[in-house]
């Protein structure tokens, strides 16, 4: 009975190539989430640049607003309204050039005050009311501004959370990859150490739930060890410059940049950092040696 449940080494290999190839889309399709994720945050926070417009607009409304209230002082002077002009105003500006062209002349007052008010009495308006009332639509269109100002910037800390967020969880995959790299050399790649193939043995011969998360682990590692082999040998194939031009591209996954230039030989790895963007290098020198 034990025998028939053992399955055919053809079966058993046809069965391992599935899982990789099942493994490999959902790492795929889980790159792809997160990238487009990353694109949304992008997005909404250009849109939200574009808001900055509000406040040079907010800035406009408060300029007219007083410039409103100087031409009303300043017509009032002139017109002499209550001798603010002639008795109040006189005194402390009469000497101070450009201001005292607003005061009333002192020689025909009487004629000045009537020409004035036929002509423009009230700057535009058709009456003082009118312009207070003007002056308080623009304070209200100011205050809905500002309003609309703090829902924007309650966004922006929402997406800045967000972000936070997401950095915090690439530090620990990138400490997660550290330690887990570790284990394998220390216990899996040990020279005394089992090998893998024991593992894969070993996981297979244990409970199937436990051992499924296990086997498709290990099964992840090959596949992954298989295809940063083919990487070394494509970026060690390039010129150093071009292979630092790609590596300082790849802001977005600098941790792998760093895995394939550290599997490198230190040769083709010192050449390649030599030619590339100081900072950038420097990025990837402190994942290959988090600990440096």
């Amino acid at each position: 009975m034990a025998d028939e449940a053992v399955l055919d080494p053809e079966e058993e290999k046809k069965q391992i190539r599935e899982e990789k190839k099942a493994l490999k889309k959902e790492q795929k399709a889980a790159q792809k989430e997160a990238k487009a994720r990353a694109k949304e945050i992008a997005k909404r926070e250009d849109e939200l640049d574009d808001d900055d417009a509000g406040g040079l607009s907010i800035a406009m409304v408060t300029i007219i607003i007083i410039v409103i209230w100087i031409a009303i002082l300043a017509l009032l002077i002139k017109l002499d309204v209550g001798g603010l002009g002639s008795t109040v105003m006189r005194p402390l500006i009469k000497d101070v050039p450009v201001l005292n062209a607003i005061l009333p002349a002192e020689s025909s007052l009487g004629s000045n005050l009537e020409t004035t008010a036929e002509e423009d009495p009230y700057m535009g308006f058709t009456s003082l009311d009118e312009a207070v009332a003007y002056i308080r639509q623009l304070e209200r269109e100011m205050s809905e501004m500002q309003n609309n100002s703090g829902n924007d910037s309650a966004r922006v800390e929402a997406l800045e959370a967000e972000i936070e967020r997401l950095q915090t969880f690439e530090k620990a995959q990138v400490e997660f990859q550290r330690i887990k790299d570790e284990f394998y050399n220390e216990v899996i790649y040990a020279e005394n150490g089992p090998g893998i193939e024991q593992y894969k043995k070993y996981y297979e011969s244990i409970d199937p739930e436990k051992a499924e998360a296990l086997y498709q682990q290990v099964i992840m590692q090959v596949e992954k060890d298989k295809e940063m082999e083919d990487y070394v040998a494509a970026y060690s194939a390039m010129k150093p410059k071009e292979a630092a031009k790609i590596f300082e591209a790849m802001t977005d996954n600098l941790a792998l940049a760093a895995r394939i230039l550290e599997n490198m030989d230190s040769d083709s790895r010192g050449k390649i950092l030599g030619a590339m963007d100081q900072d950038v290098a420097a990025k990837i020198t402190k994942l290959m040696d988090p600990e440096g």
